[in-house]
């Protein structure tokens, strides 16, 4: 992942015990800063593509299938808002299948929850969406046949409904290609420190000397 070379650095005093000067600074990378698409891309739909995450591929496989670097992987990642690696990535088929043994045993196949199916009258019009959490017994007028009713509710057992949420992760947006040089460029200027009594250049900047105060 080429993302950390992108931050800027900050000098920490040397407090480990073989420091031998008062004038000592390890040197590391600011992992505070967090880079992000700007507002005006970030709501600008044309900019993504929608992707679908194949069987075991991981965000270096992808930014390098996009964008011929596999170094462009938090690219991929901030793109898509992924912010909890372990959580936010589809599970394998294997692996979601042990979880769902895991977290539910026996009780993989119970039922979750009730929802609504789509229901259209014989002119086609909407009558009832799809998807809408509802009771057991949950009954619409029937649109074609005045004084009956219909039960347009289908059960979602606990392997389904996580199956649902797993495949959902399999689908994320995409930077387009042509979208990534203004967003390195963006990067590098918001990683710039400004003028401060902390900087020493753009890229880098120094904390506070306690040794240096006066008591």
């Amino acid at each position: 992942m080429t993302y950390f070379r992108e931050l800027p650095d900050i000098q920490y005093q040397n407090f480990l015990t073989d420091s031998n000067s008062s004038q000592s600074y390890l040197q590391m990378k600011n992992i505070f800063l967090r880079g992000k698409l700007r507002d005006d891309l970030q709501n600008n739909f044309t900019v993504f593509t929608k992707y679908a995450i194949a069987e075991r591929e991981r965000p270096d496989q992808i930014a390098e299938k996009l964008y011929g670097d596999p170094g462009l992987d938090w690219i991929v990642i901030t793109a898509a808002n992924i912010t909890n690696y372990q959580n936010d990535l589809p599970l394998t088929n294997q692996q979601l299948y042990d979880n769902i043994e895991s977290k539910y045993g026996t009780g993989k196949n119970d039922i979750r929850f009730y929802r609504t199916t789509e229901v259209k009258d014989t002119n086609g019009r909407l009558i009832l969406s799809a998807g809408i959490n509802v009771d057991e017994n949950y009954t619409i007028p029937n649109p074609d046949l005045p004084g009956s009713t219909l039960n347009p509710v289908e059960a979602i057992s606990n392997f389904e409904y996580e199956t649902e949420l797993n495949d959902k992760k399999k689908t994320i947006y995409v930077l387009r290609p042509e979208y990534v040089n203004q967003y390195i460029r963006d990067m590098r200027d918001l990683a710039a420190y400004g003028i401060n009594s902390q900087f020493l250049t753009p890229s880098t900047i120094r904390t506070e000397n306690t040794r240096n105060q006066s008591p």
